[in-house]
């Protein structure tokens, strides 16, 4: 009975390491490779730094056996212009995705925060009008998550620069 009993738990915690081997980091070269490559790649745009533009967006991504990815779904965004960037980056990750073993694809979850970088008090008037303006792409129904790995959140940060003034004419 005690043989039979130690092998029972040989054989778990071995079926338990195995589990856990089959699931790497799913980005080639780990969470700080993923983390270095959105910090460079998601670059806000003109547009995002002129309005101050802060917030969250939450990526939803299938990539397929060839680490490739095949969907992409904005889940959340607390303005329609923070995601243009982010999906301009994830097209560049085709190829680096690492799914689990005996699947043909798989869902990730993704989500930066994008703000500025020490807001100064120019940047307070022009972030009250973002705030106030801003467009959310929001949920309205459920949304099947299926099999899905939540991957760690991206901090992004820029300076803030504030528009050109206008010259009319007589000035």
């Amino acid at each position: 009975m005690k043989k039979l009993i130690l092998m029972l738990m040989a054989t778990l915690s071995f079926s338990y390491a195995m589990a856990q081997a089959e699931m790497d980091f799913p980005f080639q070269g780990g969470n700080k490779v993923m983390t270095d490559y959105f910090t460079a790649n998601v670059i806000p745009t003109a547009a995002i730094k002129y309005r101050a533009a802060s917030g969250t967006v939450v990526m939803k991504f299938t990539a397929d056996e060839k680490g490739s990815i095949i969907k992409m779904v904005v889940y959340y965004a607390d303005d329609a212009s923070l995601a243009e960037p982010i999906i301009k980056a994830l097209k560049g990750t085709n190829g680096k995705w690492i799914i689990p073993d005996k699947q043909k694809t798989y869902d990730f979850l993704i989500p930066f925060s994008i703000s500025i970088d020490a807001p100064t008090t120019k940047a307070s008037k022009a972030m009250l009008q973002f705030y106030n303006s801003r467009s959310p792409i929001i949920a309205t129904d459920q949304i099947p998550l299926n099999l899905v790995s939540l991957l760690p959140t991206i901090q992004i940060k820029y300076a803030y620069e504030a528009p050109a003034p206008v010259r009319t004419k007589g000035n």
